[in-house]
């Protein structure tokens, strides 16, 4: 294999060419960074959160292709990734892996003590995600947790603390996520239940559409809570109605439990993080000028 396929299949392998779960943990951090500086966070923090949102990320989908690649072969979406077919060996992905989480690890070190021993256990989460989905019907909690990790993470670099108001919108966060990867989750059901892999869209089977409904509206009311702890007001609440109005489209695009309509449901959230993120930002930008 020549060195320009090697690379192509090792961007495939990190999803290069699919950015939305780049930016479903990307979004979360950068409200997170917004609100611990009370409007734009420092220029130094916001290049290190943004590089490292993607480095973790590629690791996450590497570490993801390693643990399924004996039963991606098996699922219809999944069945053209690189280990499947060949593209990539086990150890070179392990090999970059490795080298993606060192150079997230170099970035965390540009920060301050506490960032850095709040990255070890985000770093644990993001290893322990893939393996999940053999073990319990809730690996979707477990990528919540570890895709709303940034939050905090945030607080750390640009506070250097933790104020209850972060814990509020990690818990709206770890929502948010149950909320859209149930969705993508819906998507691999059928062949998911051939398989023996496990998902909330299992375990919620014909009442996945009320779940969902039930955990947006949990999800808006920590993200109301969390910016009430900060004093954030008009132009936040109206991102959150925005992202209320989203939340009811995607559960009209999910009412047939169709595999295609739930896909673009899910990667139709990367406009509720956006969203919210302009609620904050014009939040203290009018704040600033008033």
């Amino acid at each position: 294999m020549t060195i320009t396929a090697k690379a192509s299949a090792l961007l495939q392998l990190i999803r290069f060419d699919k950015p939305i779960g780049t930016l479903l943990l990307l979004w979360p951090t950068l409200w997170a960074l917004w609100i611990a500086a009370g409007g734009v966070p420092d220029t130094d923090l916001l290049v290190i959160f943004i590089l490292g949102t993607f480095l973790m990320r590629s690791a996450g989908c590497v570490a993801n292709d390693i643990a399924d690649r004996n039963l991606d072969g098996s699922v219809e979406r999944t069945q053209d990734r690189p280990l499947v077919t060949g593209a990539v060996s086990t150890g070179e992905a392990m090999l970059f892996g490795l080298v993606l989480c060192l150079l997230a690890f170099i970035l965390v070190l540009f920060t301050n003590d506490l960032a850095i021993m709040m990255s070890l256990p985000g770093a644990a989460l993001a290893a322990a995600y893939p393996l999940m989905k053999r073990y319990t019907h809730m690996p979707q909690l477990v990528l919540g947790i570890a895709f709303s990790w940034g939050i905090p993470m945030a607080f750390a670099a640009q506070m250097n603390a933790l104020p209850t108001g972060c814990w509020l919108l990690f818990i709206g966060n770890v929502l948010w996520t149950v909320v859209y990867d149930t969705k993508y989750a819906m998507v691999d059901r059928e062949d998911d239940l051939k398989i023996g892999v496990k998902s909330t869209a299992i375990l919620f089977g014909d009442a996945d559409r009320l779940i969902i409904g039930c955990l947006q509206v949990m999800c808006l009311l920590a993200y109301y809570l969390g910016g009430q702890k900060f004093g954030l007001g008009l132009y936040f609440n109206l991102g959150l109605v925005v992202a209320a109005l989203l939340f009811g489209y995607h559960q009209y695009l999910i009412r047939n439990q169709d595999r295609d309509a739930c896909f673009r449901a899910f990667k139709h959230n990367n406009w509720v993080g956006l969203a919210v993120f302009t609620g904050v930002a014009l939040d203290y930008a009018m704040a600033s000028v008033s």
